[in-house]
């Protein structure tokens, strides 16, 4: 968290509530908290308070105008907080003061010295820092003189700062006011607005602080939880461009789908979406790259918006995929919620909740279709926004699957989420010689080469693989389509290599043949030269005995004469 100079802050202890204002509470100062009824202010004030005596050795005062102290205390119990405890070691005092519009009447001034000397009293039993007042408008609730009103409230609100406690408000909602009175907020150095509304029949709660004196603080509207875990705030609009990004690949968990990308499998932190119709793979698809993920020993999340954790398992296994034990073992956590449980706001903050809890390597949303339902096209595409800037921001790699009702358009997706992703893979049926077979396309890839050529996406019980179609006629078959004419291609094959062979054997023989009457002729040229060498040597030896005889002859003839 970022520390600013400038008026102290004391933490409300309350998840993203202090992210969201810098630090918390303005320290020694009033903080009205206002809205409609059931909207959470007195368990947000409670929190504050009880969170400052157990961990951050703050006591503090409870006065309640309305609710009973032994109410309060039952009504935090469940959230884990041991109020009666915390009185007891002297941290929490509880003060409840009844004011009975009925039993009063507004005559002359009004002050509030009975109220100060009881407020006195309880901060001095446990040398309070924080105080909560709730709520406000059952103090001043018979009284109508605006002035009255007016400098009784300032009054209050002095005297608490004077005090120099941090201090919570809690009112009601106005008529076309924050508050009914219409002046608390005036006073106030903090409010802050909790809103719990209703639409197309589903609820949501949201927090904006309207006014923070003294500091900069988040002025958009947030979503807020009350639940088992009590009151959080999830601050997820301020989200940037500014992640990291990593070189680092990893596996899909389908081989043949990792070789499709240079240097195999798809980079950490990527956001890739998974979109196809009804039956295509998505779900098995993305559950290869949860198991994956636990297999290498990292964490997973899947989010589940159609069907439960043991359908999933169950349907999984049927193609070899065994999640179960990845979540006995505590690697993968399965959500399942209905698309229309929450509204948009809620189901983003409970996911970014349990993502921050559990902080997996990797996310799975299937689908984020299942949203279009709960709100108009630009509130899902906002709100998915938000979820792919925040696990980007985690350096975590997220799969969204989404379903298309049709194949026409296969480049769009309803919510016009493909320009946020990293890849997209998509998934189609096609109908070839009467059946349907899957394939596969890697449409984008952000940063890495990959091949541009259609797969034939295969589930069976050994696992998902990815077949190269055969090209032929200009079209690319799938299927019993493909199997067929692969089948004929390797029969053709045969054929043209038997008659190569025949072919090359008939060669052979010609050559044989043709080697044999060399073989002959050069036997005839072999006897020519044989006899034409004793006719050459008959002469020589003919020529030369001539010549030896003219010799003898000449010599004779000189020894006679």
């Amino acid at each position: 968290m970022t520390v600013f100079e400038g008026i102290g802050k004391s933490r409300t202890g309350i998840v993203g509530f202090d992210e969201l204002t810098l630090g918390g509470l303005p320290t020694g100062r009033p903080t009205l908290v206002c809205g409609t009824a059931g909207c959470g202010k007195t368990l947000f004030a409670s929190t504050f308070l009880l969170n400052g005596a157990r961990d951050m050795d703050e006591p503090g005062v409870f006065v309640t105008f309305e609710e009973r102290p032994s109410d309060i205390i039952s009504n935090v119990k469940s959230l884990g907080f041991d109020v009666e405890q915390l009185v007891d070691q002297g941290k929490i005092y509880l003060e409840h003061i009844s004011i009975d519009p009925s039993e009063l009447e507004e005559i002359g001034d009004y002050d509030l010295e009975g109220l100060f000397l009881r407020l006195e009293l309880a901060i001095n039993q446990v040398g309070a820092k924080r105080i909560v007042l709730d709520t406000i408008e059952s103090l001043f609730s018979a009284f109508t003189n605006p002035a009255i009103l007016r400098a009784e409230i300032r009054r209050l609100f002095d005297w608490l700062k004077d005090k120099g406690l941090t201090t919570i408000i809690t009112g009601e909602r106005g008529d076309g006011s924050l508050t009914r009175q219409g002046l608390e907020e005036y006073v106030s150095d903090c409010v802050i607005l909790l809103d719990h509304r209703v639409q197309n029949q589903i609820s949501t709660r949201r927090l904006r602080i309207v006014k923070y004196r003294g500091t900069a603080h988040g002025t958009n509207e947030v979503p807020f939880l009350i639940d088992q875990d009590g009151f959080s705030v999830l601050p997820i609009s301020s989200l940037g461009l500014n992640h990291k990004v990593s070189d680092e690949r990893i596996s899909s968990g389908v081989e043949d789908l990792d070789a499709m990308l240079s240097g195999g499998g798809f980079h950490r932190g990527t956001s890739i979406l998974l979109s196809g119709v009804a039956g295509s793979g998505k779900s098995s698809l993305s559950a290869s790259f949860a198991a994956a993920a636990c297999e290498r020993g990292e964490k997973a999340i899947y989010f589940s918006f159609e069907e439960s954790v043991d359908q999933t398992v169950r349907n999984m296994t049927s193609i070899g995929t065994d999640l179960q034990k990845h979540i006995d073992c505590g690697l993968l956590h399965y959500v399942a919620a209905r698309p229309t449980f929450y509204s948009l706001e809620m189901h983003l903050a409970v996911m970014l909740r349990e993502i921050v809890r559990f902080e997996p390597s990797i996310v799975v949303l299937d689908p984020i279709s299942a949203f279009m339902g709960s709100g108009e096209q630009p509130e899902v595409q906002s709100m998915l926004l938000r979820m792919v800037d925040f696990l980007k921001s985690r350096g975590t790699t997220a799969v969204f699957t989404h379903l298309m009702h049709s194949q026409a358009g296969t480049t769009e997706t309803d919510v016009g989420l493909s320009s946020l992703m990293d890849a997209w893979i998509l998934l189609l049926n096609r109908e070839i010689g009467g059946e349907f077979n899957r394939e596969l396309y890697l449409l984008k890839a952000r940063g890495l080469s990959h091949s541009n050529q259609v797969r034939e996406f295969v589930m069976s019980d050994r696992g998902i693989k990815l077949l190269a179609p055969y090209i032929g006629d200009g079209r690319a078959l799938t299927g019993s389509m493909r199997q067929s004419e692969e089948a004929r291609a390797r029969r053709n094959e045969v054929e043209r290599r038997a008659e190569v062979a025949r072919q090359a054997e008939r060669i052979k023989h010609r050559r044989r043949k043709a080697l044999a009457q060399i073989e002959a002729l050069q036997a005839e040229l072999d006897a020519d030269e044989i006899e034409l060498n004793k006719v050459t040597d008959a002469e020589d030896m003919y020529l030369e005995q001539s010549a030896m005889d003219q010799q003898e002859m000449e010599k004779s003839r000189r020894v006679d004469g």
